[in-house]
C-alpha cells in the first residue's frame, strides 16, 4: 500500500517538473519574440507617440505663423498698391511746388 502514494508523488514530481520546464519555454519564446518584434520596429524607423506630439505641434504653430504672415503680406501689397495709385493721380503728378 505504501508504493501507491510513493508512485502519485512520483508523477506529481514529474509533472510539476514538466510545467516548470514549460513556464521557462514559454517565457523564453516571450522574450524572443519581443526581441524580434523590437528589432524589427527600429528597422521601420518608426516614431515614438511623444515625439509625434511634439512635431505635429510645431507644425500647428507653423500653420497659424504662416497664414497671420501671408494676411500681413496682402496687407502691404495694398497699402503698396494703394500708395502706386496715389503717385500716379493727375493731381499728384501736376503739382510742381
Amino acid at each position: 500500500m505504501s508504493a501507491r502514494p510513493r508512485i502519485f508523488d512520483d508523477l506529481a514530481g514529474v509533472a510539476g517538473g514538466a510545467f516548470s520546464a514549460l513556464s521557462g519555454v514559454r517565457e523564453e519564446i516571450g522574450a524572443m519574440v519581443r526581441a524580434r518584434v523590437d528589432e524589427a520596429l527600429a528597422n521601420l524607423n518608426l516614431v515614438r507617440r511623444d515625439e509625434f506630439e511634439v512635431v505635429r505641434e510645431m507644425a500647428t504653430r507653423a500653420r497659424i505663423a504662416q497664414e497671420a504672415t501671408e494676411k500681413q503680406i496682402a496687407a502691404l501689397e495694398s497699402r503698396v498698391a494703394d500708395l502706386e495709385a496715389s503717385m500716379t493721380t493727375p493731381a499728384a503728378t501736376s503739382y510742381r511746388g
